[in-house]
């Protein structure tokens, strides 16, 4: 049953996020320009155009976005002992890690060098690494085996590291870590994963009872409402997609009961 939702959710998002629709009406509009549905085609394209245009021009990502990043606050005062830090996959570009056969990281890499320079902060730490391939076609090559490489190169002991690679999605991520290396009642464990992924990760360790202390990183938005300068497209694309993909996982993980609420909180 896991292996058949996760298939349909990666379909789904795969067709259904916001600039994949926008181009969709787009095309569906310039199809019917140049038929015998002039009125709804020239509707389609102004909507699709009016859609791109405020994204591109307007604050819409950051507004869609920073209510995610704010939620869990950044740690000011880190914690003088801690028994375990745990960062999920999702920085790292498996089809150029591959390709290339050197790591290759998305613009999530916070999510590495936060994890190598707390390994650095607490020595001795029990360290887990969570991630295996979120891929429709499951390859040989996992981001456990890059992050390893990368991790060494970062000045990380591996020794220290265990490595869990088969979980494909945040839920996994937890489970099978929780099974390999069994935290103990009263625990300090820091979650270290984006900021805007960190409610739905921390509800869902929670829901599993893994008590964590989050630790969110790879920030998009400044915590502040500007306008950008000039019109970007691309980055404002980048950022309702990514918050798009969030909320809907929160709503879908809250229906599946994989967390402890809508929107978990501190």
């Amino acid at each position: 049953m896991n292996s058949l939702l996760f298939v349909l959710s990666k379909l789904f998002w795969d067709v259904l996020h916001p600039s994949s629709l926008l181009l969709l009406l787009l095309s569906a509009g310039a199809f019917l320009i140049g038929g015998r549905f002039l009125g709804a085609g020239r509707l389609a394209v102004a909507t699709s155009a009016v859609c791109l245009l405020a994204i591109a021009a307007l604050p819409v990502g950051d507004g869609l976005m920073a209510p995610l990043e704010d939620r869990f606050p950044a740690v000011r005062i880190p914690p003088p002992h801690v028994d375990g830090i745990i960062v999920l996959g999702g920085a790292i570009d498996l089809d150029l890690s591959g390709a290339r056969r050197m790591p290759s990281l998305n613009s999530a890499a916070e999510r590495m060098t936060t994890f190598a320079a707390l390994a650095r902060r607490y020595p001795d730490a029990r360290l887990v690494f969570s991630g295996g391939s979120n891929l429709l076609e499951q390859r040989a090559l996992r981001e456990a085996d890059v992050a390893r490489t990368l991790l060494a190169d970062l000045g990380v002991d591996v020794g220290r590291v265990v490595f869990e690679r088969n979980s494909r999605n945040t839920y996994e991520n937890a489970v099978f870590s929780k099974e390999l290396v069994h935290p103990g009642r009263g625990e300090t464990w820091i979650l270290v994963t984006s900021a805007a992924h960190m409610p739905r990760a921390a509800g869902v360790f929670r829901r599993i009872g893994w008590p964590v202390l989050p630790w969110p990183t790879a920030y998009k938005t400044s915590g502040e409402w500007h306008w950008a300068h000039g019109l970007d497209l691309a980055g404002g694309l980048d950022k309702v997609d990514g918050a798009a993909h969030e909320w809907a996982g929160l709503a879908y993980y809250r229906l599946l009961g994989r967390t402890d609420r809508l929107f978990p909180a501190p």
